[in-house]
């Protein structure tokens, strides 16, 4: 870096330590605060400033302790400590002896304090307790146990720290006895551990040095232009610095959403203002709701697609609401009054109110069933839980778009349209297409994909037309849409980005460049 344009980015503080000190001299935080008043968070920016321009050089490097009075430790020294209380009631007292607990209340203190104070005392020979227990005066002893913190406590009279190295070696040892640390809930004293930092000039700071000198630049020119300067006419005679044009601005950070929180509002309004309502519920599910209400067969392969988390505790629900228990087993054992022939199987009642972690959205549609209007539009935004391998495409939880549409005229081109919506101007795809597919509890079925521009081609979600083995036991007689769409899917493509992981990632900064496509 050329020399003068060094010197014109040298701030005034780092300007009066160049001149200020010769070459010989060892340069730290308590002169620069003596000596030209910089406080410690001037002397700190200086320093670093400084070395990071190689214009100082660090010389010394020790770890010193410092120890400084505490809230307590004021009031022991203005009232006295326990042991100094204790001892002047007892010795002092015309009164008879007193127990522990009623010297406690006598004085205002803690059982505890008195407790502690009295074991001191006892074991230096000063107090000791007769046979009904009461605290008497003990065998004439040295009191050095409360002399020596009395002699600490007025050393703190006229300073709030002081050095370990300042304290005589008896000093030092009782002092940290009676210091906490950080973290620590009582203590007369603070203990805080110091690192003094040596510095000196380097061959170039002795050169910017003269060429200040040279240029009559003194550190004490002036910066920002004020009404009091200018109301004064100080201005008139005063040195102004220069300025630097190329200094980077600084840094704005403006206050806004997270982005895939933004995204998922964005979802919501989009679904409000075509008149769906939202729904939610639990994260915690029993089987009968996420499984077998929407006719999937206990013990079954077609449960394998949901690899749900078991809850420890409790494992099970108490009961499952009714009529629906009786409607949906009976439907799963002989098909009830849906004309299906069911599955034929015993139905579990104890096993369908096994609780865990919900796998699917499906589970609040089956829910909002019972007390949807007909016709009705419901939707939520539902986190889900299954145990998967963690990549690019797949997480352990995610969140999907639930939702049903219900009423007479319904049919599978009203699902292909709000299915394109979500795929086109919800996740902004560019290609998709439609699968069929296979679900329990839809037929028809369908899935919809759509394609990532470094992903490729990829499941969006499922969705179909309820079987009827699903809506009658939960009171809907009419055909009833429904979809489970995965939105962190959507949003990878409508936030430009390739790994799922990156919509909770960490990275601040990520998540501030992070814009909708």
């Amino acid at each position: 870096m050329e020399r003068e344009q060094l010197i014109k980015e040298l701030h005034p503080l780092e300007i009066r330590v160049l001149l200020h000190f010769s070459p010989e001299d060892s340069i730290t935080p308590e002169r620069l605060h003596e000596e030209l008043g910089y406080k410690p968070g001037q002397a700190n920016q200086a320093f670093s400033w400084l070395e990071a321009k190689q214009l100082i050089r660090e010389t010394e490097r020790s770890t010193t302790n410092e120890y400084s009075i505490t809230d307590l430790g004021r009031e022991y020294r203005e009232k006295g400590t326990p042991e100094e209380r204790l001892l002047d009631l007892v010795r002092t007292g015309n009164q008879a002896p007193l127990t522990l607990p009623e010297i406690a209340a006598r004085l205002g203190l803690e059982n505890r304090d008195v407790g502690s104070a009295y074991g001191t005392l006892s074991r230096s020979g000063l107090l000791a307790m007769d046979a009904d227990k009461r605290v008497v005066p003990g065998a004439e002893a040295e009191a050095d146990a409360v002399e020596g913190v009395r002699k600490l406590l007025d050393r703190f009279g006229d300073s709030e720290s002081m050095a370990e190295e300042d304290l005589s070696e008896a000093q030092a040892a009782l002092i940290r006895s009676l210091s906490r640390k950080r973290g620590a809930d009582k203590g007369m004293f603070r203990a805080v551990e110091r690192e003094r930092v040596a510095y000196r000039m380097t061959p170039a700071g002795l050169k910017v040095a003269g060429t200040l000198r040279r240029l009559g630049i003194s550190g004490e020119e002036i910066g920002p232009i004020t009404p009091e300067l200018l109301r004064s006419g100080e201005w008139k005679n005063a040195s102004f610095r220069s300025y630097n044009i190329n200094t980077p601005p600084q840094r704005v950070l403006l206050g806004r959403k997270n982005p895939y929180v933004e995204f998922l509002e964005d979802l919501k309004d989009k679904l409000n203002s075509l008149g769906f309502e939202e729904f939610d519920g639990p994260l915690l599910e029993t089987e009968f709701w996420n499984c077998d209400a929407l006719f999937m067969p206990q013990f079954h392969a077609a449960r394998d697609i949901h690899d749900v988390y078991y809850i420890k505790n409790p494992t099970h629900a108490r009961a499952i609401e009714q009529p629906y228990l009786d409607q949906v087993a009976a439907c799963h054992e002989n098909g009830w009054s849906t004309g299906s022939l069911g599955w034929r199987y015993p139905f579990d009642r104890d096993f369908t109110r096994r609780m865990i972690l919900r796998s699917q959205g499906t589970v609040l549609s089956a829910k909002t069933l019972p007390r949807a209007k007909v016709p009705g539009r419901y939707f939520g935004v539902v986190r889900c839980f299954r145990y998967d391998k963690v990549d690019a495409t797949h997480l352990a939880d995610f969140y999907q778009t639930e939702g049903i549409a219900l009423g007479e005229r319904v049919n599978l081109k009203t699902l292909l349209g709000l299915l394109k919506m979500f795929a086109v101007e919800v996740a902004g795809a560019e290609q998709f297409k439609f699968v069929p597919g296979y679900f329990p509890f839809t037929e028809p079925s369908v899935e919809i994909h759509i394609r990532h521009p470094q992903l490729g081609w990829f499941e969006l979600g499922g969705s179909g037309i309820f079987r009827p083995e699903v809506t009658r036991p939960l009171g809907i007689d009419v055909p009833v849409l429904a979809w489970g769409l995965g939105i962190d899917r959507m949003a990878l493509v409508a936030l430009g980005l390739n790994d799922l992981r990156e919509l909770f990632t960490a990275d601040i900064e990520q998540v501030r460049l992070r814009r909708r496509r």
